[in-house]
C-alpha cells in the first residue's frame, strides 16, 4: 500500500478500469484532479460547457460498450451537466460522473457555490432520478472503494450513469491504494433458461404471421446476426426500434424497417398483423408503438406477445406478455435461434416477404424517390439524407445525428447495414446531443470517419463543439440542416394552430461556415445541389473539423403511425386557441 494524494488515487482507479479520456470543464473543486491527469496516460478533454461534456462520454460509451468519465465543477458544472446524464440515462449508457463538492469540515456553512436549502452540501441529490446510484465521499478513506464500486454498478445489469460526489479536501488527503490496483469487475450472467428458449421455439413455429423485432437492448448487445438467422428460418418479416438501427440490416430482403409514428408503412403492417411477436430487448416506446393506439403500429392482443429483456420491470409493462422472459438479447436470441434450427425437418432460408408487404416497401421507396433526387434549393431533407447515405456504403463511417430529420428521418428512410454506425439519442431526445456526441464518438473509433448531421437548432444548443475540436484535433464533420425552425414542434404547430410562433427562428444573418472557419476549422455552404455529397467527401478526407452548411427546405418526416399528442392538440380547447389568435390578429 501506498499513500498518494485522493486526486492521485482517482486518476490510478480511472487507469486501472481502462480509462484512457476524460471530458469536463475545468472549477476550483477539481483542480487537483486535473493536475493529477496531467501527469497520467489519461487525456482530459477540455470543453467549453458541461453539456457538451456528458454527451461527448455518452457518444464515447456506445462506440465501446465501457463507462466513460464526467469530471465536473460543483454546483453549475453539475447542474449544466445534468442534462446529457439524464440523456445517458434513458438510453443504458454507461457513464461515471465525478463531481467535486465543497469542502467536508466547511459543510453547512454556505461555502462558496454550496447547496443548503434543504440539505448540507445536497448537490447530488438533483441526479438521484437520472442515476443507477450516488456516492457521496466526505473521508479520504471512502474515496477508492466508491469509485471502483462505480465502474462495476455503470456497467452491470442494465447499464447507466452513476455519480460519485467528492468533498475538494479528499483530492488533497492522503489515500492508500494498492501499488498494483486490481479493479473490481463483476459481468453479468448469460445462462439461459433452457426450457424458455424451447417454449418460444414452439410458438414461433406453430405461428402463421410470425414477426421479428429487434428492440434498443438487441441493438446495443449486437443480437441481430441471431435475429437474421432466426428470421430466415421461419420466413419471418424483421422489424425494429428506433434505437435498434443498424442492427438487422436494412438491405435485407425481409427487413421491413423501423416501427412506430415515424415508422414505415411495411413495419407497422407487419407488426400490427402478426399472430407472434417475438421481441427482444424491446422496451416499446411510446414513439415506436405509436402511442400505444390499438391497431396502429402493435395489436396485442391478439397477438401473442414474447418478450424478453435483460430488465423484469420491462416485460409487460406496456403490453400483456403471453411469454416473458429476463434475459441478455444476444444471449436469448442465439438460445432461440438454435432451438428452432434444430427442430426444423429441412433447414431452408427463406427471404421473401409476403407479396402484401413487398408492395408496401416499393410504394414508399417510390413515394421518396421524386424528394431524394431533387435538386431543388434550398435542398430537400430527403436529397440531404441520400446523399449521406451514398457516402456510408464505404462502410468506415460513423453517422451521429440529433433530433428531427436526422435522427426518425434517418431511422424511416436511411439503409444501414451494421450496427454501431447510427448514433442518436432516444428516450430523452435531448436537441444538441448530436453535435457534442460526435466528439465522443470520433475520439473512441479514430479509425473511422464521423459525419454529425444535425439541425440548426440543434448545432445552435452547443456551438462551441467546434471550438473543442479545433484545440483536441478531433475530426468531426458538421452537417448543418438548416432551414431556421424547429421542425418537428413547428411542423406540428402549424398543423394545429396555423402559427410556428416561439419555434422558428430568423436564421438568415447566422452564417455556419464562418463560425468553423472564425474559430480554426474549416467552413463551407452548399449552393448548389450537386455539390453536397463532394463537399462531405472532400471534409472527411481531410481529417479536420468542419462545418457544411446546408440550407433545407421545411418539410416534414412522413409520418404513419400515430402519436397522441396530434389528437390533443386536435381537441376543441386546442381549435379555439387558434381561433383567438385569429381573432385577435384581425
Amino acid at each position: 500500500m501506498t499513500k498518494r494524494s485522493g486526486a492521485q488515487a482517482l486518476v490510478r482507479v480511472l487507469a486501472a478500469h481502462g480509462v484512457e479520456h476524460v471530458f469536463g470543464l475545468c472549477g476550483h473543486t477539481i483542480v487537483p484532479a486535473l493536475a493529477a491527469l496531467e501527469s497520467s496516460k489519461i487525456r482530459f478533454v477540455g470543453v467549453h460547457h458541461e453539456q457538451a461534456a456528458a454527451h461527448a462520454a455518452d457518444g464515447y460509451a456506445r462506440v465501446t460498450g465501457e463507462p466513460q468519465v464526467v469530471l465536473c465543477h460543483l454546483g453549475p458544472g453539475m447542474t449544466n451537466a445534468l442534462t446529457g446524464v439524464a440523456n445517458a440515462c434513458l438510453d443504458d449508457v454507461p457513464m461515471v460522473v465525478v463531481a467535486g463538492n465543497v469542502q467536508s469540515y466547511f459543510q453547512g456553512r454556505h461555502a462558496h457555490m454550496e447547496t443548503t436549502l434543504h440539505a448540507d452540501a445536497s448537490q447530488s441529490e438533483a441526479y438521484r432520478p437520472w442515476c443507477k446510484r450516488v456516492w457521496r465521499v466526505e473521508r479520504p478513506e471512502a474515496l477508492v472503494p466508491a469509485l471502483d464500486a462505480a465502474f462495476v454498478v455503470a456497467r452491470s445489469g442494465r447499464p447507466g450513469p452513476v455519480l460519485v460526489d467528492v468533498a475538494m479536501d479528499v483530492f488533497s488527503s492522503p489515500v492508500e491504494i494498492p501499488d498494483e490496483f486490481v479493479p473490481r469487475v463483476i459481468r453479468s450472467a448469460t445462462t439461459i433458461d433452457p426450457g424458455m428458449a424451447e417454449v418460444t421455439a414452439d410458438l414461433l413455429l406453430s405461428a402463421r404471421r410470425p414477426v421479428i423485432y429487434a428492440g434498443e437492448e438487441a441493438g446495443r448487445r449486437r443480437a441481430g446476426g441471431a435475429l437474421v438467422v432466426l428470421a430466415e428460418a421461419l420466413g419471418a418479416p424483421l422489424a425494429y426500434a428506433l434505437m435498434a438501427k443498424g442492427a438487422v440490416p436494412d438491405s435485407h430482403p425481409l427487413c421491413v424497417g423501423m416501427s412506430g409514428f415515424w415508422g414505415t408503412p411495411a413495419a407497422n403492417a407487419a407488426c400490427r398483423e402478426a399472430d407472434v411477436l417475438f421481441a427482444v430487448g424491446a422496451t416499446f416506446s411510446e414513439l415506436d408503438a405509436s402511442s400505444w393506439e390499438p391497431g396502429k403500429t402493435f395489436a396485442i392482443p391478439p397477438t401473442r406477445l414474447v418478450h424478453s429483456h435483460e430488465d423484469a420491470s420491462e416485460i409487460g409493462r406496456s403490453y400483456p406478455a403471453a411469454l416473458g422472459v429476463c434475459a441478455p438479447a444476444d444471449a436469448f436470441a442465439v438460445a432461440v435461434a438454435e432451438r428452432v434450427l434444430a427442430r426444423m425437418a429441412t433447414q431452408t432460408v427463406i427471404v421473401e416477404l409476403p407479396s402484401a408487404l413487398r408492395d408496401l416497401k416499393r410504394q414508399f421507396a417510390d413515394q421518396l424517390a421524386p424528394a431524394r433526387a431533387a435538386d431543388d434549393m434550398p435542398l430537400r431533407p430527403e436529397r440531404v439524407l441520400a446523399e449521406v447515405e451514398r457516402l456510408m456504403a464505404s462502410g468506415n463511417i460513423v453517422l451521429v445525428g440529433d433530433t428531427g430529420w436526422n435522427k426518425n428521418g434517418v431511422g424511416q428512410q436511411v439503409c444501414l447495414d451494421a450496427p454501431g454506425r447510427f448514433v442518436v439519442a432516444g428516450g430523452y431526445a435531448t436537441m444538441g446531443f448530436g453535435p457534442a456526441a460526435a466528439l465522443g464518438v470520433a475520439l473512441a473509433a479514430p479509425e473511422r470517419s464521423v459525419i454529425a448531421m444535425v439541425g440548426d437548432g440543434a448545432f445552435l444548443a452547443n456551438p462551441a463543439v467546434v471550438v473543442t475540436a479545433v484545440e483536441e484535433r478531433i475530426p468531426v464533420v458538421w452537417v448543418v440542416m438548416n432551414n431556421g425552425t424547429y421542425a418537428t414542434i413547428s411542423g406540428m404547430q402549424g398543423r394545429h394552430f396555423g402559427s410556428d410562433y416561439g419555434s422558428s427562428f430568423d436564421a438568415s444573418r447566422t452564417d455556419y461556415a464562418a463560425l468553423a472557419s472564425a474559430v480554426g476549422g474549416v467552413g463551407a455552404r452548399v449552393e448548389r445541389a450537386d455539390q453536397l455529397g463532394p463537399l462531405i467527401a472532400e471534409a472527411l478526407a481531410s481529417r479536420k473539423p468542419w462545418v457544411i452548411d446546408v440550407p433545407c427546405s421545411r418539410e416534414n418526416v412522413p409520418t404513419t403511425g400515430a402519436w397522441e399528442i396530434n389528437e390533443l392538440f386536435g381537441s376543441g380547447i386546442a381549435v379555439d386557441a387558434a381561433a383567438e389568435r385569429v381573432r385577435n390578429a384581425e
